[in-house]
């Protein structure tokens, strides 16, 4: 049998150090945690949380105003007629409704606007895109007034367009 052997009595036992242990146990677990977050799967949406990015992704509602617009303008020696067929686009269907229900308030508005353009304007691209910009705005007004936000109303569009 092996003797036991004590240490004398002024000398410290030997112990083994676990600190190195721990070192290392930790090391392995932050490495293991940054690769986790770098090497996870990124939302859709530039980064916005899911909410957020769902909303996004709704889809395209659009309101068509029925009957087409039909104006006459232009300077009294030179009268023309103007007819434009519009749709209105959101992704929130109260958006919609807002408009389906103020459509009179809207209707006037534009008839307004677009009777007061000058033909020679509304020849070049950049005067549709003006006035469309501008029908933009006249929709948005009356959505505001009814407790919606502008930005709900996201576009409109001349789906026929007809100066005579």
């Amino acid at each position: 049998m092996a003797a036991d052997v004590k240490p004398e009595a002024g000398t410290p036992a030997r112990k083994k150090s676990s600190l190195p242990l721990v070192i290392a146990v930790l090391v392995l677990i932050a490495g293991a945690g940054g690769a986790w977050w770098f090497l996870k799967p990124k939302p859709a949406g530039d980064g916005k949380p899911a909410a957020q990015a769902a909303a996004a992704r709704a889809a395209a509602i659009y309101y068509k105003f029925d009957p087409a617009f039909v104006v006459n303008f232009g300077s009294e020696g030179n009268s023309r007629y103007l007819q434009i067929t519009l749709e209105a686009m959101s992704r929130d269907q109260g958006v919609i409704d807002a408009i389906k229900n103020n459509e009179p308030a809207i209707r006037n508005d534009l008839v307004l606007l677009y009777s007061a353009q000058q033909p020679e304007a509304l020849l070049a691209p950049e005067g549709k895109e003006k006035l469309r910009q501008a029908t933009l705005d006249a929709v948005r007004k009356t959505v505001v007034a009814e407790g919606a936000r502008a930005e709900a109303v996201e576009a409109v569009y001349f789906t026929s367009f007809v100066i005579q």
